[in-house]
């Protein structure tokens, strides 16, 4: 024989009914002939509740005469009973095999639970556990329905015989026992707390509903109600029966999760077409009528001799529809002995095809581990079972809200669910239309708070010594957002986006760079174009006047030189303007050193030749031959030469690219020009300072020569102004950021020019065009 076990507990006291052979058990006759496939069960939480006289079965041991009756888990067995019904009655499952079943029971005890074990590793009418002598029931699989409590020892005693296991119930809710309840009564009802979370195994329930009791009656403690009851998958208000112990209406709006369930074809009517008369050998349907229909059958300890006696005439169909709908515990045992059976049924089917065909009985249970874990089918309902990779089945859970009624009657409602994993991205889903809440919340959402809820833009910040639920809320520090409420922690936008003002959502970065368009851009442009034009007139007016005294001092070509890349500084800040691209890149800082450096080189030409110029005017001075336009020249390519070299070197090596800079500025993405190493950019401006200190300190020197063509004065001041507008752009340049870096070299470039152009030809041009008569040689001979 294959033996199908099915473990759980009951509630009360007594030792387990042992059905050890078919003949002795006549619930079987309907469907089991000698020698077929047999499922033995030991099925939980109260299924039946008689004396052993009641049972065609070998007693293992005293029945207590008293039991609570728990009709509700009769559907546990009608569900083993129905599933047995199709697979026989099909085909295409199983052929030339008959299904049966035995039933045993533990009633809550642990050591009860492991002798049932323990006997089906032993001969079939002796306990005898790791013999094989006698008659022996060869387990096939196991399907497991055990308390917390139970299930780890019964799991390794059962896996060392490398039995296939299945458990009928769900561990997502599997919590350790409660405390005492009495010592949390008065703290839990008498808090402002709304919800209380009720964890624990299947008896928790009956314990707290009596404690409640105690403590009403007892200690007088007032009836508190009108809380959110939030309890585990195995808390069940219908299967301790209703009215046993306590007032169940405390329990209204109770929340729960349960396996998801289904309704089955013609399970209702294979239900409720049930009467004592023809369900023969049905040991358990007896007592589930008494308790349905407050009825008493002759000899029935149920009941009290005040009750009327059963007819046998009444008839389950006049139950509502939600006394008889299906629950989570006995779908799984349905689909449950399903999945063995169709396991079986491929482990036959592939022996078959391979030409090995044996007898059932002569197959190994561990065998049918790989067959579990690839079957997938659907039921009836129209649910697929499925394992995943670990073996487990793939399943979501309903969302339960328990209704109860003056009568101490108890409805189940579904109101939403969880889906299995496999649907990735769906979570909790609860139709709020269903829910039903106590009425003190007036059908009201509760809520069950210490703190108010942390508004999107805060952050939650726990209180010390206080509930891990107690949190003060706090802003979310600059920088960092918070898009929901109550947020543990604050987070950054990501690099393109920034922080609103609220810092409770994230707003895109505006592209930034200095354009044309805007007001600076367009008064830098303006500045440009005008200092350009004045450079222009100026040259103009020295060209036509190039013979003149005045223009003829100092060194007509190096003041042109001079003029004109004054006038290129001038018209080389527009390559700071606009939308960097790659030429412009290229160019920009090149350019603007290499041309400063030239305006600066022929300003210590010019301050160098006024030098050499009076120094020559001593008789029997060597410097005479130094005067004229060779030194000059030699000065201003050797100085402009060396910082074409820095800025070759500079291109060659690591070039400067258009960039976008993302973290600079919080509310503008920055297009900018990289300058790829800033070790050569300071180079660059560290040479063009260097030359600009010589040129101040040659013409501080020659400042107080005496000749009337001396322009070393003018020069002395347009240096000092020009170092200074330097030596302040660096600090400057190295606190700004974004655009406005561009805005502080552009404004240096503009000033430091103006200041050579001004200071330098501002004097000459006065003589030139308003005081022509100076501009002679005895005039400015007098004047000296």
């Amino acid at each position: 024989m294959v033996v199908l076990l099915v473990f759980g507990q009951v509630v009360g006291k007594g030792r387990v009914i042992q059905c050890a052979a078919v003949d002795s058990y006549p619930v079987l006759h309907k469907y089991i002939q000698p020698g077929d496939l047999i499922v033995s069960a030991i099925v939980s939480q109260a299924i039946f509740a008689t004396s052993p006289k009641h049972f065609k079965c070998q007693p293992a041991g005293i029945l207590s005469e008293q039991y609570a009756l728990i009709p509700q888990n009769y559907q546990h067995i009608l569900a083993l009973e129905f599933a047995v019904k199709e697979i026989n009655e099909n085909p295409q499952i199983l052929p030339n095999l008959t299904l049966g079943f035995y039933i045993y029971e533990s009633y809550m005890n642990p050591r009860l639970t492991y002798r049932a074990a323990l006997q089906h590793i032993s001969p079939r009418n002796r306990f005898v556990p790791n013999y094989r002598c006698d008659m022996q029931d060869n387990v096939e699989a196991i399907l497991e329905d055990i308390e917390t409590e139970n299930a780890e020892f019964i799991h390794d005693l059962l896996q060392m015989y490398r039995i296939p296991q299945l458990n009928v119930k769900g561990n997502d809710y599997m919590t350790k026992s409660l405390k005492v309840f009495s010592e949390l009564y008065e703290k839990m009802m008498t808090s402002t707390a709304n919800v209380i979370i009720l964890g624990g195994q299947s008896c928790n329930i009956i314990h707290f509903r009596c404690l409640i009791l105690f403590m009403q009656t007892v200690y007088l403690m007032p009836k508190r109600k009108g809380k959110v009851w939030i309890v585990t998958a195995h808390a069940d208000l219908k299967a301790y029966g209703e009215g046993k112990c306590g007032d169940v209406q405390i329990f209204h709006g109770m929340i729960s999760v349960a396996i998801h369930s289904n309704e089955l074809q013609r399970f209702q009517e294979f239900f409720k077409s049930r009467k004592p008369s023809s369900a023969e050998g049905d040991v358990f349907l007896r007592d589930f009528w008494s308790h349905t229909f407050h009825c008493a059958f002759p000899n029935s300890v149920l009941g009290t001799v005040n009750q009327v006696n059963c007819t046998g005439d009444e008839t389950l169909k006049d139950l509502p529809a939600s006394e008889m709908s299906m629950t989570g515990h006995s779908y799984s045992i349905y689909n449950a002995v399903y999945a063995v059976a169709y396991a079986l049924n491929a482990m036959h089917s592939s022996k078959d095809i391979q030409g090995e065909r044996r007898k059932l009985s002569s197959q190994q249970p561990w065998q049918l581990h790989h067959f579990l874990g690839c079957i997938s089918f659907n039921n009836s309902a129209g649910d697929q079972i499925s394992f995943d990779g670990n073996r487990e089945l793939i399943v979501g859970f309903d969302i339960i809200s328990w209704l109860t009624f003056p009568n101490q009657s108890v409805v189940r409602l579904k109101v939403g669910k969880i889906p299995s994993q496999e649907l990735s991205g769906q979570r909790l889903q609860i139709d709020e239309e269903f829910m039903v809440w106590h009425p003190r919340f007036n059908q009201v959402q509760p809520l069950s708070l210490c703190s108010k809820n942390c508004n999107p833009g805060y952050r939650m910040t726990k209180r010390k010594r206080e509930p891990f639920c107690c949190y003060d809320c706090l802003q979310c520090p600059e920088g960092t957002i918070s898009d929901h409420h109550d947020m543990p922690d604050c987070f950054q936008c990501s690099v393109d986006h920034f922080p609103n003002k609220n810092q409770n959502y994230c707003i895109p970065k505006r592209v930034s760079f200095l354009s044309y368009q805007e007001p600076l851009g367009a008064g830098f442009l303006l500045v440009s174009l005008s200092l350009s034009l004045i450079t222009v007139l100026v040259l103009g007016i020295f060209i036509k006047h190039h013979n003149t005294p005045i223009v003829k001092a100092n060194n007509r070509s190096l003041t042109y030189t001079l003029l004109n890349s004054l006038l290129l500084c001038f018209l080389c800040a527009l390559l700071f303007i606009g939308k960097p691209g790659k030429i412009m890149c290229l160019l920009r800082q090149t350019a603007f050193g290499i041309i400063f450096s030239i305006a600066v080189a022929s300003v210590l030409a010019k301050t160098i030749t006024v030098i050499v110029a009076f120094m020559a005017t001593n008789p029997g001075s060597w410097m005479r031959k130094w005067v004229g336009k060779r030194l000059s020249i030699s000065i201003v390519l050797s100085c402009s030469f060396i910082q074409v070299g820095i800025c070759t070197i500079w291109l060659l090596n690591s070039p400067p690219f258009p960039g976008v800079d993302m973290l600079s500025m919080v509310e503008e993405v920055v297009l900018e020009c990289n300058d790829a190493s800033p070790t050569m950019f300071y180079c660059v401006l560290g040479y063009m300072g260097l030359l600009a200190s010589v040129s101040f300190q040659v013409a501080f020197f020659a400042r107080k020569l005496p000749d009337s063509f001396n322009e070393a004065k003018f020069i002395t001041f347009s240096m000092l102004i020009f170092c200074t507008v330097w030596l302040s752009f660096v600090p400057a340049y190295l606190s700004i950021k974004g655009k406005y870096m561009v805005a502080v070299e552009i404004f240096s470039i503009l000033a430091s020019g103006a200041a050579l152009l001004v200071c330098i030809f501002s004097p000459k041009c006065y003589i030139i065009v308003v005081r022509s008569k100076l501009n002679s040689r005895v005039q400015l001979r007098r004047k000296n």
